[in-house]
């Protein structure tokens, strides 16, 4: 064989194919990698590339990720198992693309072997220390040179290879993980479908803000063409938040907007003089604070007297104004009965007085403080608010 086949690198190697953009050169044969027509390595020779684990990567592995590194890592996941091929660990899959791509020019990672004498011959290495040493020029006086110790350690350590890491150690033999699958299974098709829900409701306020429209029903899924516009409640589905409608409140349905998908806390008496046009009967706000993939409407609305008995079920959450004459003629018995069903909020300044909230301790409600000048502050009060009221809605919709 080519003595110089013997000392490419196949890490090296493959690096190289991969900034030329010939990785359709490299071709599987039986159990090698022949890289183009001079190169041939067995797949399964471990290269210079430590992961993450403590193990090195096969030449195989190196060459089925490089080849897929597209693919989400569920995906490529499941497509080594499906091979049989060991496959790549998420911390490492960007550090290595990085390098075989030409990005980084090395790495920690990378840990070659030194081209030392093997286990076989350890004298060999002894030879050729004793004769450096006797080229040191003799003189009349005599001259002691101890030759290094040899590293039997690193010698060893050469020709090793470990019979199990941590991957091998993982596999459970014998063991049966089926209800486990299913487990998971079924937590996948429960998700979709709160999600497929969410979705819906998302429409549906879509719609009712844009006036309502023609395509609606196929938006949907289903034919909206039977029923008269004029005949779909608007709100159909949509969860409902209800806010006083004093003005002593902090929360009114004037400012509710910007302090729930903004995060920042305006003034109602400000956005009184801002507003053009009616006062609004009812406003649509959404979570605009985080990177949720689904988005789940909710109506705000200010007249609880106006609701009809139906619409008490879309009733998830309720601004409190600290007074017993907020809740009169509401469809419930006392408080305790209220905030089993709906969650609340009580919104005030850090350095109100303790008074003002001491009737509300009373009550199952988070009580949310906001600054009353650092208006950075408000988005984290607002996030506090949505993972409370979404927490809560989804208990209920397990209940």
């Amino acid at each position: 064989m080519n003595p110089m086949r013997m000392r490419m690198d196949p890490l090296s190697l493959l690096r190289d194919f991969t900034m030329r953009g010939d990785l359709d050169k490299i071709v599987r044969i039986n159990g090698d990698f022949r890289f183009g027509d001079e190169y041939t390595f067995p797949s399964s020779l471990e290269t210079a590339y430590r992961s993450t684990k403590g193990n090195r990567y096969t030449l195989e592995t190196l060459v089925h990720y490089i080849k897929n590194h597209h693919l989400k890592h569920t995906e490529y996941f499941q497509n080594t198992l499906a091979l049989s091929i060991p496959s790549v660990t998420l911390p490492d899959r960007k550090p290595i693309l990085n390098y075989l791509q030409g990005i980084l020019s090395t790495t920690d990672s990378i840990e070659y072997l030194p081209e030392e004498p093997s286990l076989e011959d350890p004298s060999s290495l002894y030879n050729q220390q004793h004769q450096q040493s006797s080229l040191i020029p003799q003189s009349n006086e005599a001259v002691v040179v101890e030759d290094p110790p040899l590293d039997f350690i690193s010698m060893i350590r050469t020709v090793e290879k470990p019979l199990k890491d941590r991957e091998s150690l993982l596999e459970c033999k014998n063991r049966d993980f089926y209800g486990v699958l299913v487990a998971a299974t079924k937590r996948e098709v429960e998700r979709q479908r709160m999600e497929s829900h969410q979705r819906k409701d998302g429409l549906v306020a879509k719609s009712r803000i844009m006036g309502g429209s023609d395509d609606f029903g196929d938006e949907l899924g289903y034919d909206a063409t039977p029923k008269p516009k004029m005949h779909l409640k608007i709100g159909e589905g949509v969860p409902i938040i209800l806010v006083p409608s004093a003005f002593q409140t902090l929360i009114t349905i004037y400012n509710v907007k910007e302090f729930l998908e903004d995060g920042v806390y305006i003034p109602t008496d400000v956005k009184v003089k801002q507003m053009k046009g009616a006062r609004p009967d009812c406003v649509t706000v959404q979570k605009k604070l985080s990177r949720d993939r689904v988005v789940t409407a909710y109506e705000v609305r200010d007249k609880p007297s106006a609701l009809k008995p139906e619409d008490w079920d879309r009733v998830v959450a309720v601004f409190v104004l600290g007074k017993d004459w907020q809740f009169k003629d509401w469809p419930f018995k006392d408080h305790v009965e209220i905030f089993n069903k709906i969650t609340g909020f009580f919104m005030r300044f850090e350095d109100d007085s303790i008074e003002s909230a001491k009737h509300v301790k009373q009550w199952n409600v988070k009580i949310i403080s906001i600054s009353k000048n650092k208006r950075h502050q408000d988005r984290a009060a607002a996030l506090e608010v949505w993972d409370r009221l979404e927490e809560f809605v989804r208990s209920r919709s397990h209940s």
